[in-house]
């Protein structure tokens, strides 16, 4: 307060004395008169004059104006004037009178803000004003609307001090979350733009707005207003949404776990190309489209973002913004975003790349949508930002993707371009965009191609089989040849590098490269002769690439040409540049100033073209290969000798561990087998022994029928003597007996089969789970594990 009442006294032109003693005297009539009216009356004088005399009305009225707050509560017109007053004090928003210091007024607001905010119970009183549950809604729109205005002028000027007083105030974020079920809209928007500050950067309000259902209202109210067609409550809602995902993985998944990425879904459809595109709708989908890169972000989690990325599939999201892709009448801006929101979303997820693959251009013929995007890429009349996104999306799509590596790589070989006949494929378009006069087309061919490469030695040594045609006449030369010619020839700066990066991704980790790249007797006396030069500062990157590639041909060297070998190598570079001058060339690639800038992010965003140097995912080979190269190139004969033999060894040890893994992955199959076999006896063993009961069963039955026949068989003979030998018996014939006993010797004997195949099943189940459970058993022999311990076999 006294550092103001010096910014005042110090004014050369300060307001007439009669305006000066106005505000007093309004100032003493708040403080001082008992009736309503006056102090009413008073009050909406300081509101008249805070825009025009902010400075004097901020330094003598505050406090009188915050009293008001704490005392008349039960009046709504003087607590909105109070309001109002305190907004126009503290806001930056009105203009301030010409010629009051200007450059003073920015601060005047956050001073103002400081005093208001010094005492927390300001901030409290104020949230217990919105929250208005006890009033008329008269009474709380005059109240409620101004209040809303204050608390986000507040929190515009101080953002992290009043964030951190309602964080601690009880119930204070909830309060303010009523204001977007307020059925008001002009509440409800401002309640919108409230949020927004008050969420910026905190992640502890973040969360609390989030549980308090934010997603649930916001999703409406955008779905109210029409999606993107919208108005721009839908793009404060979008930003607010923002705010509350960003950097936020608690959020993040909150909002996937409540099904509200499907809900997104309609923001796309975008209805007929012809309908037109206001600006609004064109802010309206930028900020959609930049929520959804916000979920699959590559700085997030990779479990949280491929979750995303799978439900963005499975609800159709991705269609959808693939129909985008290709439709016609998009705005130039809209579908870089759209491209870069696919590339996002299909980044290192399988499913999704496979989709993308079978996406078709509405042309006639139809064509693959990848086709279609490297057209614009190597097309120099296409827009520098709409090109670097087709790369990125490029790139997205052969991230972690053999499979999509293989069949980028399959379109450049001889068979797959016969059985294509006229069609252009993509290896075509970036064989035509390597060697095209534009150094940017040669750039992102080049970039593009190693990305097809990355990590895939299968296809580098692939790619060692295409063959292009040269002039009439002459033969074919290889595609690795063809680059090495380019090179050679001085071409820009822009496409040298392109080159060279793509040849250090290509022979990096292939041996069999490596061999082709030295098979031509002119490809290391050219790299010496680039490095060995002094050159201008624009040609030193150009050095270090070439030191670079040339250090990968002796790391990954496998000595197989007698010319070129290892050590021959190392000597030449002694003899013609100088270790020491070597690895200074090879340590300016690190050192640029657009290397650290690449390195950043996967996303090749650059100002202009000029700036599109170096690509994201040569930075990360860099960094791994620098160090080794350093150390290749001092090591001396011998130790490379040692390190041969080391490496010999540890690949015959790794082969034996293989070796041995593969035997006891082939046991653990047999022992399957063999549990599967012995539940298959154990089972017929049940069976056999029901079957055996049941025999015994039938068998005692027809022992007893036997005995009683032949009970009462005696009895007859008795009565009736030798007349009843070919008499009936009890109704049964004498031929009937000698059957039935015919059946029981067959049941005895099948009874003692089925006892002899049960006592063999037992024997074989004991024996199986003996040899099972022996601590000595073995599927091969035990002198073979004698190299090396058979139990860290086991654990690895």
């Amino acid at each position: 307060m006294n550092f103001l009442r010096g910014v005042m006294g110090g004014q050369s032109a300060g307001p007439q004395h009669t305006e000066a003693e106005t505000i007093q005297k309004l100032c003493d009539r708040v403080a001082s008169s008992t009736l309503l009216d006056d102090r009413r009356n008073a009050v909406r004088a300081l509101k008249s004059l805070s825009k025009k005399y902010r400075l004097e009305v901020g330094i003598q009225a505050m406090e009188h104006l915050i009293h008001v707050l704490q005392t008349d509560r039960s009046d709504s017109e003087i607590i909105g004037y109070a309001l109002d007053t305190l907004y126009n004090i503290i806001s930056n928003d009105e203009e301030e009178e010409v010629g009051k210091f200007p450059s003073r007024s920015e601060d005047l607001g956050s001073q103002f803000t400081e005093i208001f905010i010094k005492q927390q119970e300001n901030v409290t009183l104020l949230l217990s004003l919105l929250e208005g549950k006890w009033r008329t809604s008269e009474f709380d729109f005059h109240v409620r609307w101004p209040g809303v205005k204050l608390l986000t002028s507040l929190l515009k000027q101080l953002g992290p001090q009043v964030q951190q007083i309602i964080l601690v105030s009880p119930m204070g974020v909830s309060r303010l979350m009523d204001l977007l079920a307020d059925s008001r809209e002009v509440i409800r928007n401002d309640g919108v733009l409230l949020l927004q500050a008050l969420t910026r950067s905190n992640g502890a309000i973040q969360k609390i707005v989030a549980f308090e259902n934010a997603f649930e209202r916001l999703l409406d109210i955008i779905t109210e207003e029409g999606n993107s067609d919208g108005g721009i409550v839908v793009e404060d809602c979008l930003i607010l949404l923002q705010n509350l995902l960003k950097n936020n993985n608690s959020n993040q998944n909150f909002f996937k776990e409540g099904s509200y990425i499907q809900r997104m879904k309609p923001w796309f459809e975008v209805g007929d190309e012809n309908s037109g595109w206001s600006a609004q709708k064109v802010t309206n989908l930028h900020l959609m489209l930049q929520l959804v890169r916000v979920l699959v972000s590559p700085t997030n989690p990779p479990g949280a973002t491929s979750s995303c990325q799978k439900a963005m599939f499975q609800c159709g999201l991705l269609q959808q913004l693939c129909t985008i892709l290709m439709a016609t009448g998009v705005p130039a801006d809209i579908l870089t975003e759209t491209i870069n929101t696919v590339s996002e979303v299909i980044r290192g997820c399988q499913v999704n790349q496979d989709y993308f693959a079978s996406v078709n251009a509405p042309s006639n013929p139809p064509r693959p949508a990848i086709v279609v995007l490297l057209m614009s890429m190597v097309n120099e009349r296409q827009p520098f930002v709409l090109r670097c996104a087709v790369l990125y999306c490029f790139q997205c799509f052969l991230y972690k993707n053999q499979k999509g590596q293989g069949e980028i790589v399959s379109t450049l070989l001889p068979s797959t371009i016969d059985a294509m006949g006229n069609s252009v494929s993509a290896g075509q378009l970036l064989c035509g965009g390597l060697f095209s006069t534009d150094s940017l087309s040669n750039w992102c061919a080049a970039v593009a191609l190693a990305h097809a490469l990355q990590e895939n030695a299968t296809q580098k040594e692939q790619l060692l089989r295409v063959q292009l045609a040269t002039n009439i006449g002459n033969p074919p030369v290889s595609l690795l040849q063809q680059c090495t010619n380019i090179l050679s020839q001085g071409s820009k700066i822009q496409t040298r590098v392109g080159l060279l990066m793509l040849l250090c991704t290509w022979l990096s980790n292939c041996p069999i490269a490596v061999t082709h790249f030295l098979h031509n007797s002119a490809n290391v006396p050219f790299l010496t002769g680039q490095i060995a030069e002094n050159l201008g500062e624009e040609e030193q990157l150009v050095q270090g690439l070439c030191a670079l590639l040339l250090g990968i041909s002796i790391y990954f060297n496998d000595n197989s040409l007698e010319s070129y070998m290892k050590e021959k190598l190392k000597q030449l570079i002694e003899k013609r540049i100088g270790k020491e001058n070597f690895i200074e060339k090879l340590g300016f690639i690190s050192k640029h100033e657009l290397y650290s800038r690449a390195s950043q992010k996967p996303q090749p965003n650059f100002p202009s073209p000029e700036y599109m140097i170096f690509d994201h995912e040569f930075t990360k080979l860099v960094k791994e290969l620098e160090g080794v190269i350093t150390k290749a190139i001092y090591k001396s004969s011998e130790e490379d000798k040692k390190e041969e033999e080391v490496k010999k060894t540890l690949e015959q040890h790794d082969s034996i561990v293989t070796h041995y893994k593969n035997m006891i992955r082939e046991q653990d199959l047999q022992l399957e087998e063999l549990k599967q076999q012995v539940s298959t006896l154990k089972c017929q063993n049940e069976q056999l022994q029901t079957a055996v009961t049941q025999q015994v069963s039938q068998i005692q039955q027809h022992k007893d029928q036997y005995n009683l026949l032949k009970v009462q068989l005696g009895k007859e003979n008795q009565h009736h003597g030798s007349q009843s030998d070919g008499a009936q018996m009890n109704g049964i014939q004498p031929e009937e007996i000698g059957r039935l006993r015919e059946e029981i010797e067959e049941l005895k004997s099948k009874q003692e089969l089925l006892q002899s195949q049960l006592a063999e099943k037992d024997s074989l189940i004991e024996n199986l789970i003996s040899s099972e459970t022996s601590p000595g058993f073995r599927l091969f022999p035990s002198s073979a594990l004698s190299c090396f311990d058979y139990n860290r076999v086991i654990d690895n």
